[in-house]
């Protein structure tokens, strides 16, 4: 039997299509774009397609989606190769959402037989410390923790699931530059605090060579300028 890296290797061999949950975000539209510019096909995985119309176009179908429901991830799932996750909701207490998602995705993705999933993380869940994380520090604001840790959760279920899935979360820092143009270039390294910048669209540069490319299997990942 290869290792992970080498059945990652044949499962994004000449990948052609993504699927991409929370697409309708500024990080989900951004890795559309990108997706679409190196010429693969998206589904738009949404909650609401009427709210997000414009998404749909020449490479992109747009879908319906709850990411809490793994029925629903098996079903939009079906028949991909990889899966992107950047999804966020304010209607459902972060601790609760991203377990919920979490679990949803990868019982779903397990059911529609997507072994490739690359998800979005926070850099506040880095570590500044072995096992000390950016959210740890006391002086961390007590208002954004449970966003945090909600991550957090997120991640160890990750770490717990079946061997077969080959994830990885590529985490940008805290400074993620929406409006500035990308360079195509980044950093990476491992669950660490990497840098204090990136642009968004350097982000989904690194997403998308997270699918078409992997280099990084079931772990978090940091990545900056």
């Amino acid at each position: 039997m290869g290792s992970t890296q080498d059945v990652a290797q044949d499962v994004t061999q000449g990948i052609t299509d993504v699927i991409v949950y929370g697409a309708g975000g500024q990080v989900g539209r951004a890795v559309v774009a990108e997706a679409r510019r190196r010429g693969l096909t998206v589904t738009a995985a949404v909650r609401d397609p009427a709210r997000h119309a414009e998404l749909a176009g020449p490479g992109v179908r747009l879908v319906a989606c709850d990411v809490t429901d793994a029925a629903a991830v098996a079903a939009t799932g079906q028949g991909h190769r990889a899966a992107v996750s950047s999804v966020y909701t304010p209607d459902t207490p972060s601790t609760e959402f991203y377990g919920a998602a979490t679990t949803a995705l990868v019982t779903g993705l397990g059911r529609a037989r997507v072994q490739r999933l690359v998800s979005v993380g926070v850099a506040t869940t880095l570590e500044t410390a072995p096992g000390v994380a950016v959210h740890d520090d006391p002086a961390f604001p007590a208002e954004y923790r449970a966003f945090s840790l909600g991550h957090a959760a997120a991640l160890d279920l990750l770490h717990t699931s079946p061997a077969d899935l080959d994830w990885v979360v590529v985490t940008p820092p805290m400074d993620l530059d929406r409006t500035a143009p990308g360079t195509g270039r980044y950093r990476s390294g491992g669950p660490q605090v990497l840098g204090t910048r990136i642009a968004q669209a350097d982000l989904a540069v690194a997403v998308v060579d997270e699918l078409t490319t992997p280099a990084h299997h079931r772990r978090q990942i940091a990545v900056a300028d």
